[in-house]
């Protein structure tokens, strides 16, 4: 897990630590130095803690004028053991909510597992944003990732699964990718902004 390093085209376009409304402005990166693990695991020292002990994720791209923002992550998404929502929710969500974010793409394909609990936080998040139109999707999350987030029924609060698992967005530009899941959106649940 060591050398997978969050996305790094978008760099040209933004970089979080140099952004002044992000919870990571001014952060230090050390790029031969491994700290952060999931459990055994070291993590690329690229990725930014938000503090939970098995998931991380790195802040790809923002758009305050169009109000959306790109997270990508990798680890274990524990709600039940770590209450993870909890900590993203309140050290990074609140603060972007806070600056006019209000639509949340996050890329899941290195989330290895996904166990819920409450879907409080879920639904706090989606009261925050739902009276500007936004919304929460989730792409590229493996079957049992997305399967564990139904039993938990966060389908009442993000958008994931097999339709949005078909994004391809590692070529495009983050505004074009920002497009496709909107019309995506769209297109499956007539989710229009």
């Amino acid at each position: 897990m060591h050398d997978i390093e969050p996305h790094f085209h978008w760099r040209d376009l933004y970089v979080a630590s140099e952004d002044k409304h992000s919870p990571f402005f001014r952060r230090q990166y050390d790029e031969f130095f491994f700290t952060q693990k999931v459990y055994n695991y070291f993590i690329h020292p690229q990725w930014d803690s938000f503090g939970s002990t098995t998931l991380y994720t790195k802040i790809l791209f923002v758009d305050y004028d169009e109000g959306y923002a790109i997270l990508e992550f990798i680890g274990e998404w524990n709600d039940c053991l770590y209450n993870d929502i909890e900590a993203l929710k309140r050290q990074l969500i609140d603060r972007l909510v806070k600056r006019g974010i209000f639509r949340f793409i996050l890329i899941g394909e290195n989330v290895y597992n996904f166990h819920g609990d409450d879907d409080s936080y879920y639904e706090e998040w989606w009261e925050d944003i739902r009276d500007q139109g936004g919304w929460i999707c989730m792409v590229n999350t493996e079957k049992h990732v997305w399967e564990e987030m139904e039993a938990t029924k966060l389908y009442r609060y993000v958008h994931y699964g097999p339709a949005y698992n078909a994004l391809i967005w590692r070529p495009r530009r983050p505004e074009a990718f920002f497009h496709a899941v909107r019309e995506k959106l769209a297109a499956e649940v007539g989710l229009l902004d």
